[in-house]
């Protein structure tokens, strides 16, 4: 029980909402003087501090404190364990500790009568309800179990192996796992043999000895990169297998007809996607608007599968893409969110053939900016499938025996419609970073061909700025007729990430001065200064880590990235759960036919699916980036000492992270192997700094490694650094003059990049993970 505090002690609530209105800028001290605390109050004080910290309520970083960031009334979480009181707590799944400071706790409220499917226990995870508590229930939310997602895992993944005697030892895979070892008797191998990748079921985790498994199914020999995603798939447990309902609905399903649609299967739409694309899910036209009232601009149409047609709402099929939330793409295979039936065919817009889409017909104006949108149930006929390089020669004056015909016709006013479109894109001003991506192409035998990063070209903008003018066409009805959708929300940087980029930019000696509303300009400004200089990749990562992550939402916040106020994904529903919402939104708006949006989906059923997806989201991104780490490790196994060149990529207490700069891929420096001396971590500079010599390792450095140590399964490499530290004087100014009176030695090998870092007092703080990358979580 809290003790009962003295009538002029400040409440919890009232400390909390001081805390709140000056985020990360008060400690104690503040706070004893805002509510005219005398010494005899401070332990009182410090006490209510502790238990706001224990509850997750608050977070300290160094001397200051803030409160944590507040959870949406709808969230995933994982239940940890229990209080005092024999409540069961749980955390949120997806948390930025950076952001955010500890997880905060949830007490689940248990009613007499439970719900099918809301049993929970201590290791489950479920979708949540929640709402603040009152002061005095010991955590600061309570929450309500809506549908346990996942039951606590009682199977593993790993690879088994044989031993002499009989049985064999189950290594897993898991990173969290590691040195836990299973032991498998000889009748419950299955007939698993050495290096398979195998799931185990847990027998028997209390006692002595090691704990027990029974191998429940082989997955396949790790000799075999196509083994490699199967890890992923399993450890993230994303269905594989679609239910035989499920099936049937799909092979049932009919093409679609022309009646209740308009007809459109003589405008010229094409699609334009990657050469390896395996479905095509939208196509784009433009012409010159003939309107003399917008002279100079253009009609842009794009036209997506009309997957809702198919997927209609409680179905099996809606069931089961809900579960998967999206597709899964991997090097060797994809993870459909839809039976091939629907995603390959029947939603597919190949040339030549009919397709129902739903699509919008959008007025843009000399300026670029989009006049007016109105949207179509219609069936279509693409007049080409084409990609991107393709494309671009075309316009660049290389076409083929494809695009010729195409090229004055079709890709030329797409062009130009495109650069209009550009001139409002560029007003608007986006956050605009630099983030090339790695892609692996395989041999036929499935084993990494190479690494390579495509290049960026108009054809790739061409269509990004058509589905994005697309998503806010769709945004925009939806609101205007006062239906409940998924937006695709992108929050602005927390004030304490603001902060941090600030105090990182000026030992760059590089302005950040905040003035009003946050906007991405702020950032463009930053980025556009050091376009062309060697430290530019450092900054761009930098400004990326201050970003929050995008997420679905039912409720609007904004899309801080793209700078827009209202954004919904509607572009790609064969592969997104969200877009199918938002086309049988817009049906039922419309008054469009089949397929609508039931009147059960109100706001809150919406938000439950608006965090279910976002979690799936997160999952698929994970299991992605696992299995590029896992398929560069096997490549490089057989590669140990040779010697690599890459950069900082990431810079924490027990280590260097390195990206390599041929292949992208990812090891560790372990700050023991550095050298002699001690490393201190200045989180500030992000860096790592020799206490004697004050040679300083920093994120975004150029540095040379050798490869002494890779292990596939985990996706992990460990390097050896070959580069010196450098050594950044004090008080240097960006054009190498002096700035301070306080003298200090030059390392010999000093290159004349050092000369534009300003020195600053390392501070101490949290680790930040060490990634690479977060990847473009902002994007549309």
């Amino acid at each position: 029980m809290k003790r009962k505090h003295d009538p002029g002690f400040p409440s919890r609530d009232a400390i909390v909402a001081f805390i709140r209105a000056h985020p990360g800028k008060i400690g104690t001290r503040e706070i004893a003087r805002e509510f005219g605390l005398k010494n005899a109050d401070r332990a009182e004080l410090k006490r209510i501090l502790r238990e706001l910290a224990d509850e997750g309520a608050i977070a300290k970083r160094g001397r200051k404190i803030h409160e944590t960031a507040v959870l949406p009334p709808t969230v995933i979480a994982d239940i940890t364990g229990r209080d005092t009181d024999g409540e069961l707590l749980a955390a949120p799944t997806e948390w930025d500790t950076e952001e955010g400071g500890p997880a905060p706790k949830i007490r689940i409220h248990v009613p007499r009568r439970l719900q099918p499917g809301t049993a929970a226990g201590v290791g489950d995870r479920a979708l949540l309800r929640i709402e603040k508590a009152d002061e005095g229930e010991g955590a600061p939310y309570r929450g309500r179990i809506i549908k346990i997602i996942d039951q606590a895992r009682t199977r593993l993944l790993g690879i088994f192996r044989k031993l002499p005697g009989g049985g064999g030892l189950l290594v897993p895979v898991d990173k969290k796992q590691a040195g836990r070892e299973l032991n498998i008797a000889p009748s419950d191998t299955a007939g698993a043999e050495d290096g398979d990748l195998v799931s185990v079921d847990l027998v028997r985790s209390r006692g002595y000895g090691l704990a027990s498994g029974k191998v429940k199914e082989r997955l396949g020999s790790l000799s075999s990169e196509k083994a490699i995603s199967l890890i992923a798939i399993h450890a993230h447990e994303i269905p594989q297998a679609f239910s035989p309902s499920a099936l049937r609905e799909a092979e049932a399903a009919e093409p679609a007809a022309l009646k209740g649609r308009e007809d459109w299967r003589d405008l010229p739409l094409v699609t334009i996607d990657p050469p390896d694309a395996k479905d095509h899910d939208d196509a784009v036209h433009a012409a010159p608007d003939l309107d003399p009232n917008n002279k100079g601009g253009y009609i842009v149409h794009v036209a997506i599968a009309d997957v809702a047609f198919y997927v209609r709402s409680g179905s099996a099929l809606d069931r089961d893409a809900l579960t998967r939330g999206n597709s899964v793409y991997f090097p060797d295979r994809v993870v459909p969110m839809l039976p091939e039936r629907i995603s390959n065919d029947l939603c597919s817009l190949v040339p030549g053939e009919p397709r129902g889409a739903l699509a919008v017909r959008m007025v843009i104006g000399p300026d670029g900016r989009k006049r007016s949108h109105s949207f179509h149930r219609v069936l279509m006929r693409s007049a080409a499938k084409l990609h991107y390089a393709q494309v671009q020669a075309a316009i660049d004056g290389r076409p083929d025996d494809t695009t010729g015909p195409l090229l004055e016709p079709i890709l030329k006013p797409l062009y130009v419609a495109y650069a209009l479109v550009k001139l409002a894109r560029d007003e608007r001003d986006p956050l605009d970073l630099d983030l090339p991506e790695r892609k692996i192409q395989l041999k036929p035998d499935g084993t990494v061909d190479r690494v390579i990063v495509p290049e960026r070209l108009d054809a790739h903008r061409l269509i990004e700025e058509f589905m994005i003018l697309a998503n806010v066409a769709a945004a925009e009805m939806l609101e205007k007729k006062a239906l409940p959708l998924i937006y695709r929300v992108h929050d602005e940087p927390t004030l304490e990430k603001v902060h941090n980029l600030q105090e990182f930019l000026k030992t760059l000696d590089l302005p950040f001065a905040k003035t009003g509303a946050l906007r991405p300009a702020l950032f463009n400004r930053v980025l556009g200064q050091v376009r062309g200089e060697d430290y530019e990749p450092l900054v761009n990562e930098v400004v990326l880590r201050s970003q929050a992550q995008a997420e679905y939402s039912a409720e609007n916040y904004g899309h801080f990235g793209l700078n827009l106020r209202r954004y919904a994904h509607f572009t790609s529903p064969i592969r997104r759960y969200a877009d199918l919402i938002v086309h049988r939104a817009l049906i039922r708006a419309l008054g469009l036919g089949e397929g609508a949006l039931p009147e059960t989906e109100t706001l809150e059923t919406l938000s439950e699916v608006a965090a279910q997806i976002s979690v799936t989201e997160r999952r698929a991104m994970k299991a992605e980036r696992e299995t590029a780490d896992r398929l560069i490790a096997h490549f490089l196994a057989d590669r140990i000492g040779a010697t690599f060149q890459g950069r900082i990529s990431g810079v924490t207490r027990a280590g260097l992270f390195v990206k390599l700069s041929d292949t992208g891929a990812d090891g560790l420096i372990p700050i023991r192997t550095l050298g002699t001396e001690y490393y201190n971590y200045d989180e500030t500079r992000h860096a790592l700094v020799g206490s004697r010599s004050g040679a300083m390792h920093r994120l975004g450095d150029v540095v040379d490694v050798r490869l002494v140590e890779a292990a596939p399964v985990a996706g992990a490499l460990r390097f050896e650094l070959l580069s010196e530290g450098q050594v950044i004087p004090r008080g240097r100014k960006r054009d190498g003059s002096k700035a301070s009176t306080q003298p200090s030695k030059s390392h010999p090998g000093r290159s004349p990049r050092d000369k534009v870092r300003k020195s600053h007092k390392g501070k101490s703080g949290k680790a930040k993970p060490g990634k690479s990358k977060k990847g473009k979580s902002w994007k549309r």
